[in-house]
């Protein structure tokens, strides 16, 4: 064989060893999504040194499939240095891995997350010098959750002059994210793509800066906190938020929401709300979850404390799955050690049901652009068994369209409702929404709902509540609407009633109000029957809807697939009620099958459309999902 020819050889066989070796290296790791590691700049800096690098990544590695890194440059004035940045880089490219940047603007995240003074000139030339450094290395970086600002130096006080904070911080953290992040950046790197995280505190984001009505459209992307953690702690993060919120965003600039991200506060109440954090993000059908951070999934060690009373009755997350020894692909096995074996076994779980599923839909619910009021019901909402969609813009082509006090900064809302309810569609407010506009929707229905309060705990017929709850007293014109659920102290054989459900018609349509407890954590003490009555009048949209008690979820896709959730430390029993016309429900997880229960007679006056119950029994923190034909 002659020279030309074996060189030729040579060359063919390298090239077709390239071609296999870039198909091992860029072989997904899960067939629905991508997962990912954010890493802080703490840990990025020790990366100089390669020993700890290895080891480390070598104790996540085999517990975790990792698909992408986010090696952070800066966080509380540290900057990473380019060599280590770059040795970085090249570690995790060598190994498969993806890499992209991140920024933290914090000046001192434990002074109560000290941001950037945005009007302060040293600042900003700091601000501008990170978001070049970062775009030098990386063809894309997110900024972490703090491109807010809460500071009120002297400097900050004189120059917001007689706007509002929120005002001034809108207009001043917009032209920072354009003049001092994306311009320079893409100057440095013209392919740079900046990503903004928006944190998981949405309802409040005005007030500190966060813009969700150009912010979306300025930088090239978002990326969704769907860290929820303890729901009673200072935040009140509902379970549910960590799905809701990524929807929301979704429809802010829909297609530009790249995922969720996850931390480890929920492994203080045990490994499944650490686990249902990392589901419910994927139920939302989101391309890519990060896993905040690497220093968490290294050090946070596996430990009994995670075990709940509940594991051992077969629930979907699995504590001794989690601590099982792992197979590795060489045939031995290793003891899991940390928090990213619970990540790892959770999300490959998750992975074999997403595909699965169709498109997200829920009950659309309006919120105007910087709006307050009712802050963050939906996710309350969410929590008795509503599936939420929130949009930006007031949806026009539903047969219900859920309004909460948020909706009265729109200055056309009445006549929004008016043409909803003339064209024989249904509005549901709450409470709150009516307290703020009643005089403008006295063109509707002369209802009131003023500053009296009573205490409830009776809900006549259906049920009642356990405890003493204190609501707004709704007031209409009798005849004019008409309580469809009420509730006094008590309601049977008592003399008092008010309304928590009220329905009173215009034109072809229906306005609804409902009644938010003072404390919405309330919600979860209406008696079951009390929230099915809610739940089928709120769910014509979405085809389908449940009977239960409180903290059971419901998620559901245009490709008539459905996923129940219990949220209870113990076991509940849910009717899944569709139309007449499905008659089974087939499990997307094993190849169960549910039949329809015999109908039930008629109890009523009420016309009663058709259809059909399926029961389950859910245990604690687990969850089932259906195909319904």
């Amino acid at each position: 064989m002659n020279k030309e020819k074996l060189i030729y050889k040579f060359l063919a066989v390298s090239f077709l060893l390239c071609m296999a070796c870039n198909v091992i290296l860029q072989a997904k790791a899960y067939q629905s999504f991508k997962v990912s590691i954010y890493v802080r700049a703490y840990e990025v800096d020790k990366m100089k040194d390669m020993h700890w690098l290895d080891s480390t990544w070598t104790v996540i590695s085999r517990q975790l499939d990792v698909d992408k890194v986010y090696l952070e440059t800066h966080r509380d004035l540290l900057i990473v240095d380019d060599a280590t940045l770059e040795q970085a880089k090249k570690f995790f490219h060598d190994r498969g891995i993806e890499t992209a940047g991140g920024i933290t603007y914090t000046i001192n995240e434990a002074n109560s997350f000290e941001t950037f003074c945005y009007s302060n000139p040293e600042h900003r030339k700091m601000v501008q010098e990170i978001a070049e450094h970062t775009a030098k290395h990386f063809d894309e970086f997110i900024l972490d959750d703090f491109f807010f600002t809460n500071c009120k130096s002297d400097g900050e006080i004189k120059a917001k002059g007689a706007q509002s904070w929120t005002d001034y911080r809108l207009k001043l953290m917009t032209e920072a994210g354009r003049d001092l992040v994306l311009k320079p950046a893409k100057k440095v790197n013209p392919h740079v793509k900046v990503i903004i995280k928006y944190p998981n505190w949405y309802d409040h984001f005005q007030g500190l800066g966060f813009n969700l009505e150009e912010g979306p459209q300025l930088f090239d992307g978002i990326w969704t906190g769907t860290e929820t953690r303890d729901p009673s702690g200072n935040q009140h993060l509902q379970n549910y938020l960590s799905y809701n919120v990524i929807r929301y965003f979704d429809n802010l600039r829909p297609g530009h929401n790249g995922g969720g991200w996850v931390d480890s506060g929920g492994l203080s109440l045990g490994m499944d709300r650490y686990a249902e954090q990392l589901h419910l993000t994927m139920l939302t059908k989101t391309p890519e979850i990060i896993l905040f951070a690497y220093n968490q999934l290294l050090g946070v060690k596996l430990s009994p404390k995670f075990l709940t009373p509940w594991q051992g009755m077969g629930t979907s997350f699995n504590y001794n799955e989690m601590t099982a020894p792992i197979r590795l692909k060489d045939g031995t096995s290793v003891e899991p050690t940390t928090m990213a074996r619970i990540a790892g076994v959770v999300l490959k779980q998750t992975d074999k049901l997403i595909h699965k599923l169709g498109n997200p839909i829920g009950i659309e619910s309006y919120k105007p652009f910087h709006a307050a009021g009712d802050d963050f019901l939906q996710n309350y909402l969410g929590m008795i068994g509503l599936p939420m969609d929130m949009h930006p813009a007031f949806p026009e082509d539903q047969q219900v369209v859920l309004l909460t006090a948020q909706a009265a900064r729109d200055p056309e809302i009445v006549t929004k409702i008016k043409k909803q309810l003339q064209s024989g569609r249904d509005v549901v407010i709450t409470s709150n929404l009516l307290k703020a506009i009643s005089e403008k929707l006295a063109e509707i229905s002369e209802l009131r709902c003023t500053d009296l309060k009573a205490f409830v705990n009776d809900f006549g017929r259906y049920g009642r509540s356990g405890r003493d709850l204190l609501i707004p007293q709704v007031q209409y014109y009798t005849n004019d609407a008409w309580e469809m659920v009420s509730a006094g102290r008590p309601l049977t054989g008592g003399v008092s009633g008010y309304s928590i459900l009220l329905r009173a018609p215009y034109a072809t349509g229906n306005m609804y109000v409902l009644t938010i407890p003072d404390d919405m954590g309330n919600l979860y003490d209406f008696p079951a029957k009390a929230l099915n009555e809610i739940r089928r009048v709120m769910s014509k949209d979405v085809g389908v809807y449940i009977e239960a008690p409180s903290k059971v979820g419901l998620f559901v896709y245009d490709n008539k697939t459905l996923v129940v959730e219990n949220f209870n430390d113990e076991p509940v029993e849910v009717h899944i009620v569709t139309s007449d016309k499905v008659m089974k429900l087939e499990s997307l997880e094993d190849e169960g099958v549910l039949t329809p229960l015999p109908a039930e007679p008629v109890q009523n006056r009420r016309p009663v459309t058709p259809k059909n119950s399926f029961r389950l029994l859910l245990l604690p923190h687990s969850y089932k999902a259906f195909l319904y034909k």
